[in-house]
């Protein structure tokens, strides 16, 4: 525990800028992620035939292990910051998209009779009433896809991407026990940290946020 607390007052700037690195890949690729899925989970709600491909694609997408991903994309984007963005993005998709068409799916029908009786649209009754209801069970979804980004970008470090992965291999490489725990834990605690912010967020748009308009 001693050598553990040394390193760290040692590295305390090394740790922190592989920190940085490492939220720059996961919180871009989850972002675009967001960007991408949120809206395809929306859409396919009403082409039960289009949902069932979106999945399975998306499905196939996640069963390819990290590594094998990131050399398959290596002919497409190279190695370093684009690939394993393109790769977290890729990971991300299923669990944003899957959770925003659960989501929207298990609106109350009798909820969803009542804004048609108003008179309002697919549309409007799409954004005004039943993407709101379902924030709790989407935001699961960013939250999954955000801690899984988190966990596999440490795999990136094998491809130049940099991030606390790189703690990790080289400290298992050099047999530097305190540098491959302050990576690992690092990691650990910017995920659950992450996640509790995220939870935060999600509290405040289901309360009287978006869902009371």
């Amino acid at each position: 525990m001693s050598a553990y607390i040394l390193y760290v007052t040692n590295s305390w700037e090394q740790i922190l800028s592989r920190s940085g690195e490492h939220v720059y890949l996961a919180f871009t690729a989850v972002g675009l992620a967001c960007l991408v899925g949120i809206p395809i989970g929306l859409l396919i709600n009403r082409n039960k035939k289009l949902a069932n491909i979106v999945m399975n694609g998306a499905n196939i997408l996640q069963t390819i292990p990290s590594l094998a991903m990131f050399a398959l994309l290596i002919p497409l984007v190279g190695i370093r910051d684009k690939n394993a963005i393109l790769a977290l993005f890729l990971y991300g998709l299923l669990p944003i998209i899957k959770n925003t068409y659960t989501g929207i799916r298990n609106v109350d029908p009798a909820i969803t009779e009542a804004a048609k009786g108003m008179g309002m649209s697919s549309m409007q009754m799409l954004y005004k009433v039943q993407a709101p209801l379902a924030i709790p069970v989407i935001m699961a979804g960013v939250r999954i896809a955000t801690v899984t980004g988190i966990g596999v970008a440490t795999i990136a470090t094998l491809i130049g991407s940099g991030g606390l992965g790189t703690l990790i291999y080289q400290g298992i490489g050099m047999m530097n026990y305190p540098m491959m725990i302050s990576g690992a834990i690092a990691a650990a605690l910017l995920a659950l940290l992450t996640d509790y912010i995220l939870g935060l967020l999600e509290k405040m748009m289901t309360s009287k946020g978006i869902t009371s308009k």
